[in-house]
C-alpha cells in the first residue's frame, strides 16, 4: 500500500512541522501540559520538551507557553498561534492528500506484485533486472 506523508521544511536549519509535531501540540492541548502529552504518546518527556521548544525558537510567536511545575504544578497550553498552526497544518495536508490522491491511482494501478516461489513460503522471485537493499549475508 502507497503512503504518503506531508511535512513543511521551515528553514534550512533543519525546522520541521509535520504530523509528529502536529499531534504533539494536539495532545498538548488536550492534556493541558507537556508530560502528559508526552506520557499519552508514548514519547520520553525530554523529546517532546525539545520538539516544543524547536517549535518556539522557530516562530516569532511561540505556540506553547508553559508555566514551571512544581509543588502547586505547571502546565502548558497551546497559543492562539499554536492552535492557528495546527489548523493551517491540516488545511495543507488535505489539500495535498487532494492533489496526491488523484495522481496516486494510475501509478498504484500499473505496480507489479511480486511473485512467489513454488514451494518456499514467502520467498519472493526478483524480476530480471531489480535490484535488492539490504545487507549482505
Amino acid at each position: 500500500m502507497a503512503r504518503v506523508k506531508f511535512a513543511v521544511y521551515l528553514s534550512e536549519d533543519e525546522h520541521k512541522l509535520g504530523p509528529g509535531k502536529v499531534h504533539l501540540l494536539e495532545e498538548i492541548g488536550r492534556c493541558g501540559s507537556i508530560s502528559a502529552a508526552a506520557r499519552s504518546m508514548g514519547m520520553a518527556y525530554r523529546h517532546a520538551w525539545e520538539l516544543v521548544d524547536d517549535l518556539n525558537r522557530c516562530f516569532a510567536t511561540p505556540v506553547v507557553s508553559a508555566a514551571i511545575g512544581g509543588r502547586g504544578g505547571g502546565g502548558a497550553k497551546l497559543t492562539p498561534w499554536g492552535q492557528e498552526l495546527i489548523e493551517r497544518f491540516h488545511s495543507m495536508e488535505s489539500a495535498v492528500r487532494r492533489v496526491v490522491d488523484c495522481h496516486l491511482d494510475p501509478i498504484i494501478n500499473s505496480v507489479v506484485s511480486p511473485t512467489p516461489l513454488p514451494g518456499r513460503k514467502g520467498a519472493l522471485r526478483r524480476r530480471k533486472g531489480a535490484k535488492v537493499q539490504g545487507r549482505r549475508r
